[in-house]
């Protein structure tokens, strides 16, 4: 399993590799549409190689996704949290119910009891 890994990163970096070099022309990146930059006052733009733009896109796009999951899932993650205090809070109950029902035996029954 190790190697198929292995195989899959390798074939994954020579084709993040050959997009790379396939795509390294300049390009302009602006903050706001022309007219728009022009009524705010803010005409920024930079150049930069079109494989960055390509890759700095699947970055945000898979950064953006993690936290709508991790929002998402907040809900079932308060409730695990909620049943796990329950649980603990049942162990609890549990073993002081058992350390009062045994608290008259003797010492070997109730550590019999408890084994089994």
């Amino acid at each position: 399993m190790r190697y198929i890994r292995y195989a899959f990163l390798a074939v994954l970096a020579i084709a993040l590799l050959s997009v790379a070099l396939a795509n390294r022309g300049m390009v302009t990146l602006q903050l706001l549409p022309s007219g728009l930059s022009e009524m705010a006052g803010m005409n920024r733009s930079i150049e930069l190689p079109l494989f960055i733009v390509i890759f700095g896109g699947i970055i945000a796009g898979l950064l953006i996704g993690f936290v709508w999951e991790w929002l998402r899932e907040h809900k079932h993650r308060a409730a695990a949290a909620q049943r796990g205090a329950e649980v603990k809070k049942l162990e609890r109950e549990l073993r002081r119910t058992k350390a009062e029902r045994d608290k008259d035996k003797d010492e070997v029954l109730a550590l019999l009891d408890e084994a089994s």
